[in-house]
């Protein structure tokens, strides 16, 4: 089930984002923890854990586990999924939207609107809060969009839009 899109969207995930963040959980938690805790039991009973490599590297290796498994509860609690296929006004920038933007020097970039925690800048995969995405959010075609970047202001038409 999918969240209505007519709210302003404060910490959005695609369907399969949230998938993967449950992919990860799952897998650390009904997989790699249950390899740890039996590797750290079979290193408690070799002796003295002092000196012991294996419940060493077992105890940190599962802190870092429950560390992560912690983090991902909390935020798939925070997230609210959005189908950008459900996105009724097709003819302006919201999340998921994909846009094909063209510098002043006519160079074209196509970009994703994902939520934050799926964003992949090699794979064109903006985060929702991105400076890119924030100055894109509601453009039309044909529109003009200047993002502050680190390295200064860039200019970028917004050339198409499109939704998956």
């Amino acid at each position: 089930m999918t969240a209505p899109i007519t709210a302003p969207i404060t910490a959005p995930i695609t369907v399969q984002g949230m998938t993967a963040l449950k992919a990860r959980y799952d897998h650390l938690l009904g997989k790699e923890r249950p390899e740890i805790v039996e590797i750290v039991s079979w290193a408690a009973g070799n002796g003295d854990r002092s000196e012991n490599g294996d419940y060493l590297y077992g105890r940190k290796r599962m802190r870092e586990i429950d560390r992560e498994l912690a983090y991902l509860a909390k935020r798939m609690k925070v997230l609210r999924v959005v189908d950008p296929a459900g996105q009724s006004d097709r003819s302006r920038v919201f999340f998921g939207a994909t846009v094909t933007l063209a510098d002043e020097d006519d160079r074209e970039m196509v970009v994703t609107l994902v939520g934050d925690d799926e964003q992949d800048a090699t794979a064109g995969r903006i985060g929702w809060s991105a400076p890119l995405a924030r100055a894109l959010r509601g453009a039309a075609p044909g529109d003009l969009r200047v993002v502050s970047l680190p390295s200064g202001s860039k200019e970028w038409e917004v050339v198409a839009i499109s939704y998956e």
